[in-house]
């Protein structure tokens, strides 16, 4: 049997790359993700939902100057999308619209700039609370979301400052006039710089403004926080230059940084987030009552149960939300008498108080309460991990919760196609 021989002269002829022609490549952008594609799932449901108030506020209007406003259902579409992929920078999200299929699927030819998108996240804080309510209501209407029984769990969430931006009032004071005296000084550089430096002048002037403003704010800030320390030692109250509503607070692991404390109400049955609110109070002590009057608020229904852990357990609360119906499931403190029963309903004490010991006494009460774990925190873990929700890239507590309310209105869409499907 014969073997080919291999050729040995002659030069080597390869092809290569050819970047310099000019290709023209004709693109069905309907074609560009698959029928049972997410984002058309998104898209569809966000066509449905009255976007009314997102539109109200579009400043394109008859024969104003000026381009016509994107669609809101565009700019709403993008975020969701956006925060159920775990992406929370309007840079990036910007970028993905030009180069990821879905994100082009979205826009549709339709040109979005960063700073569009990062100035419709955090600008429609109204029509977003009415957004999720609006999708909490879909929920509702079709019977997968009943609210019997919630579970309610705080997340502390890094905001957007570092530790070393939080000052003492005298420091804050100092800060103060050295802005004030930049202020002036850059003022009278703007009106005698040339043309060609006025430009820079005026930027670094605002830059000069907002650093004042932050400065006052923070200023403003310092009894608050002296309020929440006056257990302690009020003199040490701290505010930051950066994020003034930021507070310094007890993180997961133990270390303290500045964050937001971000609470949600989850219903046990269809794990869907009904209740959102945000706040820079450090501790969950006391946030009981208000996070229900929250959930109240946006769906016009309480629960019959609510369980929490052993931070929210107010007697004060627990006897409030007895009065409306409400039976709080949460354990008990250790008493302070060794070998005293904590479930034995103690003299003196209210009969709603006496009944919740009994309650968290009982076999079935303490079944009840494991649904908690399994609800709350495994919810906050996934916003956590995979909506985006594990740091805040924007500042004061209004942005902030805009932020949390589009996580969690793409997280609760993601249960809505799963319940569903």
């Amino acid at each position: 049997m014969s073997v080919a021989k291999r050729p040995t002269g002659g030069e080597v002829r390869l092809e290569t790359a050819r970047r310099e022609q000019l290709e023209l490549v004709p693109t069905n952008i309907d074609e560009l993700i698959a029928a049972d594609h997410p984002a058309r799932a998104i898209w569809i449901l966000v066509k449905t939902l009255d976007l009314s108030k997102f539109v109200a506020e579009c400043k394109s209007r008859g024969e104003n100057a000026g381009r016509p406003a994107i669609d809101p259902a565009i700019l709403v579409t993008l975020w969701i999308f956006a925060a159920s992929q775990g992406v929370g920078s309007a840079r990036e999200l910007a970028r993905l619209t030009r180069e990821h299929s879905a994100y082009r699927w979205i826009r549709g030819q339709v040109d979005v700039s960063y700073h569009t998108l990062s100035d419709f996240r955090v600008g429609h804080g109204v029509a977003l609370d009415g957004l999720l309510a609006e999708v909490l209501a879909v929920l509702m209407h079709q019977d997968l979301l009943t609210l019997e029984r919630t579970a309610q769990d705080g997340v502390k969430v890094r905001a957007s400052a570092g530790s070393s931006s939080f000052h003492r009032q005298p420091s804050l004071e100092k800060c103060r006039k050295k802005a004030e005296e930049q202020l002036d000084r850059l003022k009278k550089e703007l009106e005698s710089a040339p043309q060609d430096a006025a430009r820079k002048a005026a930027r670094k002037e605002v830059a000069a403004r907002d650093l004042l403003a932050r400065v006052n704010r923070a200023i403003a800030e310092i009894p608050k926080v002296a309020e929440l320390k006056k257990r302690r030692n009020p003199a040490d109250a701290r505010a930051s230059t950066t994020d003034p509503e930021a507070r310094v607070m007890r993180m997961a692991d133990g270390g303290f940084r500045p964050a937001y404390n971000v609470q949600l109400t989850t219903d046990t049955k269809s794990r869907v987030v009904a209740g959102v609110r945000v706040t820079n109070k450090p501790a969950d002590w006391g946030l009981m009552k208000s996070s229900l009057d929250d959930l109240k608020r946006r769906t016009g229904r309480t629960p019959r149960q609510h369980l929490v852990d052993g931070g929210y357990s107010a007697m004060k609360d627990v006897e409030e939300l007895a009065a409306h119906g409400i039976a709080v499931f949460a354990p008990l403190q250790t008493p302070r008498t060794p070998g005293r029963d904590r479930y034995q309903p103690r003299e003196g004490q209210s009969k709603a108080v006496s009944a919740w010991r009994r309650r968290m006494g009982s076999s079935r009460g303490r079944e009840i309460y494991k649904l908690r774990a399994s609800t709350a925190e495994t919810v906050n873990a996934d916003l956590r991990c995979f909506r985006g929700l594990d740091r805040f890239l924007v500042r004061t507590l209004p942005k902030v919760t805009c932020v949390v309310l589009w996580s969690v209105i793409a997280y609760d869409l993601m249960r809505f196609f799963k319940l569903t499907h």
